[in-house]
């Protein structure tokens, strides 16, 4: 049975983070900056750029996600931090009708990314990766922690459709299902403290 452990993304793991980020799909180009930028925004940087913004994110902290191994090798990343510093959630549409929580809130958290390598898919991963964001989002000071996966309704799903993570991962996770504000997309909560 492999041995999956998880740790924060601090700047003396970038070489991992890199690693499970270009596993496949599209985090080595997008290096996991696209929560964060508004759309004119992202379609002025490159992946150079996008590459040097998650560096400096990280080396400023807090750490904006969390790092899975198995059998210490990278596997995965996810990215979960306070809603006020991803940019790009107010200005989506779905997330802001849905959402019953205020955007200026900074205990008010999300879980906006996943990334598994593709030679380490179907191994239970995502599911460590959100148990150990939430387990992060609540030391850090949380009260609620949202999520916008896929509801997949049972059907495969190209890998790279899926980074906002899939509504069993999240419903498992014991995260409620708060609204659908478009069929195949939803916003859960998870209250981890009042």
């Amino acid at each position: 049975m492999p041995t999956i452990t998880t740790e924060v993304a601090t700047t003396d793991r970038w070489d991992d983070l890199q690693h499970a980020l270009t596993g496949g799909g599209d985090g080595a180009s997008c290096q996991c900056i696209w929560p964060v930028l508004t759309n004119k925004e992202w379609e002025e940087t490159t992946t150079p750029q996008r590459t040097d913004m998650l560096r400096a994110e990280i080396a400023e902290g807090p750490p904006p996600g969390i790092i899975a191994y198995l059998d210490g090798d990278a596997a995965g990343w996810i990215r979960v931090g306070p809603r006020t510093k991803q940019a790009r959630l107010p200005r989506t549409r779905l997330i802001a009708a849905a959402t019953t929580e205020p955007f200026d809130d900074e205990s008010v958290w999300a879980v906006t990314c996943f990334v598994v390598r593709r030679e380490h898919r179907g191994k239970g991963l995502n599911a460590e990766l959100l148990r150990a964001a939430v387990d992060y989002a609540t030391r850090s000071g949380a009260r609620v922690i949202e999520g916008y996966p896929i509801d997949t309704r049972g059907e495969r799903k190209k890998a790279n459709n899926l980074f906002h993570g899939t509504l069993r991962t999240f419903l498992a996770a014991g995260f409620e299902q708060q609204a659908d504000p478009q069929p195949g997309r939803t916003l859960v909560r998870l209250r981890v403290r009042s």
